[in-house]
């Protein structure tokens, strides 16, 4: 399943405790094993499997001993720049400088 802005709450939740699940299993732990190497309780970590709502240090402790933290820099990157604003960028820099000085005309000019 892709999860994205529409993907409602609970559904992301389930997704991301079956991907958890599926990546214990991987590893060969069992949940009471990757629970205590985590230093979270076996009812947290079924919880958090099943979907239901896990609180976030529990999610970096269980990262961690499945030895997968630096996957958490993908969650919030460390620099962070949109589309929208690499363009703005991109305008306020190729934009002609102006000049003071002008060569025009107008017929009205004292000489």
């Amino acid at each position: 399943m892709k999860i994205n802005n529409l993907t409602p709450d609970a559904s992301i939740l389930e997704e991301l405790g079956k991907r958890l699940s599926r990546v214990r299993k991987q590893q060969g732990l069992t949940q009471e094993k990757l629970a205590a190497e985590a230093g979270v309780g076996v009812a947290t970590l079924r919880r958090i499997e099943d979907g239901n709502d896990g609180q976030l240090g529990s999610w970096l402790k269980i990262m961690k001993a499945l030895k997968m933290a630096a996957t958490l820099d993908a969650f919030v990157p460390e620099t962070f720049k949109s589309p929208m604003a690499e363009v703005l960028a991109e305008k306020k820099r190729s934009r002609p400088k102006k000049t003071t000085s002008s060569n025009i005309t107008w017929g009205d000019e004292k000489l």
